[in-house]
């Protein structure tokens, strides 16, 4: 391991790999290309320091190089202890970043990572999953004077962050970027959809084709990985709790059952709820032998993993990032990358094209922050229309597409209730 007080990964000598998969992302990612080209000269983020908590890849890689470009002093970690790629974060401190992360470190580490990121004393925070904002909140509130505010990517760290502003406890603006429609229309649906049978596919070496499939959860997320379960040729069921939910699922073809039920039938099953122990060891003792698990929520609470390693009765190595637990009736279940997030922790997560209108919302967003903290209210802000509409024209733009505009007469008809 290569320490230094500047940064503490695994081997700086790994960084030419990174660099290489960090230039590969950036030729499909012509959002942020855009973004870096206009905003290099200005430096909008000059004398701002920004920590940064995100899934550390090539595609994050980008985003953070494009910030710094724009003025912005870097301070970066991973949001998880699986997907951190060490030789991205190589090349990141070979371009002068302050990074804190390797792949496979335990939870302590993990979590001195965190505090680490955060002990530049950073003016804006890029969060996902709200372990920044928590950190903050619960064993450094000192750093909280320097925030001016903040940005969240995930569903499972905007409830949380919601959670706190009802509770009077925020103590700084955060923007849901993961709300913004150019965010969750597109990154939790077709990133999560394909990118989670990606990492299936690849790791088990299994046919999706004629399996029975159960999606816990209908979301965006949700949505998406049924979507592209039916699409490779398998029977889908959808579990739920919310009824409106159910009906959407039910109308778009797909089974609807309880988990009780579905435990029984399913061959693959995919949590994306964002909450916790939606797949017990009570579920599994019910399911077929061989089974396969997988989360693509947030947390690996989901699967309820910390049940499933009290109440195994032996566990092994299936293949790489499959985990065979045999449990007290004979049967087997293999989890899938420690049940974490799987399109993440056991493969290179969303596509990029993907990511940069993501990424494209985090840069404006954090500007935004840079912008209009002061009159901001310490709460959940949206991310503005005028950002959307900004990311979806450049990404259209990106294609060589033009749409149609209203005329004058068009606007007016829409904003009268006078008709007549």
């Amino acid at each position: 391991m290569s320490i230094a007080s500047e940064y503490e990964i695994r081997d700086i000598s790994l960084a030419p790999s990174g660099h290489r998969k960090i230039e590969w992302v950036r030729h499909n990612m012509p959002l942020l290309r855009g973004l870096e080209e206009e905003y290099r000269e200005s430096k909008p983020f000059a004398g701002l320091r920004i920590s940064l908590s995100v899934h550390l890849e090539a595609k994050t890689a980008y985003l953070c190089k494009v910030l710094a470009a724009a003025g912005a002093e870097m301070s970066v970690t991973g949001s998880n202890t699986l997907s951190t790629q060490d030789d991205v974060a190589a090349a990141l401190v070979e371009d002068g970043l302050k990074v804190f992360a390797y792949h496979g470190a335990t939870d302590e580490e993990y979590f001195r990572h965190i505090e680490m990121c955060l002990s530049h004393k950073p003016h804006i925070i890029i969060d996902d999953g709200g372990d920044l904002v928590s950190m903050i909140h619960t064993k450094r509130p000192d750093l909280g004077e320097c925030v001016l505010g903040g940005c969240e990517e995930t569903t499972t760290g905007v409830i949380r962050l919601r959670a706190m502003a009802r509770e009077g406890v925020l103590r700084f603006p955060m923007v849901a970027v993961n709300d913004a429609d150019c965010k969750h229309l597109f990154d939790n649906r077709y990133g999560t959809g394909q990118s989670t049978w990606d990492s299936i596919m690849r790791n088990t070496n299994l046919i999706v084709a004629a399996k029975n499939v159960v999606v816990v959860g209908y979301g965006w997320c949700g949505r998406g990985i049924a979507m592209r379960a039916a699409a490779l040729g398998a029977r889908v069921t959808v579990c739920e709790v919310d009824p409106v939910k159910a009906i959407e699922a039910k109308m778009d073809g797909y089974d609807v059952m309880k988990m009780d039920d579905a435990a029984k039938i399913g061959d693959i099953f995919v949590s994306a709820t964002g909450c916790c122990k939606t797949i017990t060891v009570k579920h599994m003792l019910t399911m077929k032998d061989q089974a396969i698990l997988a989360n693509s929520g947030h947390f690996n609470c989901e699967v309820d993993m910390a049940e499933l390693e009290e109440k195994c009765v032996s566990k092994a190595e299936a293949r790489a990032n499959i985990t065979a637990y045999e449990l007290e009736n004979g049967r087997t279940v293999n989890v899938i990358g420690e049940g974490k997030l799987v399109n993440i922790a056991a493969a290179d997560g969303h596509p990029a094209e993907i990511m940069d209108m993501s990424f494209a919302v985090q840069f404006l967003s954090a500007l935004y922050i840079k912008e209009n903290y002061a009159r901001l209210p310490k709460d959940v802000i949206d991310v503005s229309a005028e950002i959307d509409d900004v990311v979806a024209r450049r990404k259209l733009a990106a294609w060589g597409i033009e749409i149609d505009a209203l005329t004058e007469e068009q606007k007016k008809y829409l904003n009268s209730w006078n008709l007549g």
